[in-house]
């Protein structure tokens, strides 16, 4: 590998993006027609620029458009700029320290960071960062509806060629069931099931709920997030109780979060996402430590769109510990802005074998 090229951080521009869906998307915690995110661009000395992002997640991480664009503009661009891409980890610390919290706003900085450093070695990230290319699967999500409604939408995931499904459900454990029995009768016994229950029931009604689907032979692969995310012993006492594996998602943000979820065994597997964890950085923190303890993880995505899921896959690559794959935000939309990354074909993703991201731009960007 030839050395990294000069690439002193000299500028930046942020811009928002909406992408409409193909369909309304309904979790528990929320409802949206549209990926509403914000775009970071990060130049440099030697005219190459890198691409962050950085979606308002306020319902799940708190974070609004405006703390995203503070928290960029006022603390950590100030902290990086005039820095080089040579010394990324120093960049990065930098980053991390200059305010608490605000993971989104890092995590498009971080990610921008990341495709600069494979850009200026010429190299695709995912590389950069010790992996090998291979072909990954996404499961495809089905949103939270009527029984019949899921059942068909999970049908014509079938036939459009996904292999696993994500089963959005929460909020009402009876109807949830019904959700689930509709869904395994119409795809058939074969088809793994995913069950999302971002946050949506309390510890006694997730382990009710969970012992039903194993007694009605719904042959659940896992079952993630099912209660708060800050409820810890709760999340333990499902784990514990049931014999479908746990999968922890809001719970985990940081490699703090995931020691002591594992120290505990408070779940049997760990969702990362690249918001939560404040970047590439992060998420490989958390795949350190969780591939010492010996406990699998899966990579996911918040609402966003092809951008940062392209960074996601490149964590992906990089790491042998992530074994499941959610990274269906970019098949959901009605439309793909993002010139280059990630290569969808069906469930299928690869990676092009372009240096850093391996995107060239993003079409329809306000820049402010």
């Amino acid at each position: 590998m030839t050395a990294a090229k000069a690439g002193k951080i000299v500028g930046m521009r942020l811009g928002r993006l909406s992408i409409p869906l193909k369909k309304t998307f309904k979790t528990a915690l929320r409802s949206t027609a549209s990926v509403l995110t914000n775009i970071l661009e990060i130049q440099t000395d030697c005219g190459a620029v890198g691409y962050g992002e950085a979606p308002p997640t306020a319902a799940i991480t708190g974070d609004t458009d405006g703390s995203i664009w503070d928290a960029i503009t006022s603390r950590v661009w100030p902290a990086i700029a005039g820095m080089d891409i040579s010394e990324l980890n120093d960049a990065i610390s930098a980053a991390e320290a200059s305010c608490v919290g605000n993971a989104p706003a890092k995590a498009a900085v971080d990610i921008a960071l990341h495709d600069l450093w494979g850009k200026l070695n010429g190299l695709p990230l995912y590389k950069l960062l010790g992996g090998t290319a291979r072909e990954i699967s996404t499961d495809f999500t089905i949103s939270l509806n009527q029984p019949e409604e899921m059942a068909n939408d999970a049908l014509e995931a079938l036939r459009n060629g996904y292999m696993a499904l994500k089963i959005k459900v929460g909020g009402d454990a009876r109807l949830d069931i019904e959700r689930l029995k509709a869904v395994r009768e119409a795809v058939g016994p074969k088809t793994p099931l995913r069950v999302d229950a971002n946050q949506g029931w309390q510890p006694k009604e997730a382990i009710r709920s969970i012992e039903l689907m194993e007694n009605l032979g719904l042959d659940i692969e896992l079952v993630e997030q099912p209660v708060p995310y800050y409820d810890i012993e709760g999340l333990k006492r499902v784990t514990d109780s049931v014999g479908t594996v746990i999968l922890a998602d809001e719970s985990v943000y940081s490699a703090r979060d995931a020691l002591k979820l594992i120290s505990l065994r408070a779940a049997d597997m760990i969702n990362i996402k690249l918001m939560k964890s404040g970047g590439i950085a992060g998420a490989l923190k958390i795949c350190a430590i969780a591939e010492a303890a010996g406990m699998e993880c899966m990579i996911g995505a918040m609402m966003e769109s092809k951008l940062s899921v392209t960074a996601a896959a490149h964590v992906a690559q990089a790491r042998r510990v992530i074994t499941k794959y959610d990274l269906d935000p970019p098949i959901l939309c009605a439309e793909d802005p993002v010139e280059g990354g990630a290569l969808y074909a069906g469930s299928s993703i690869t990676l092009p074998d372009a240096p850093g991201l391996g995107i060239d731009g993003i079409a329809g960007v306000e820049w402010m």
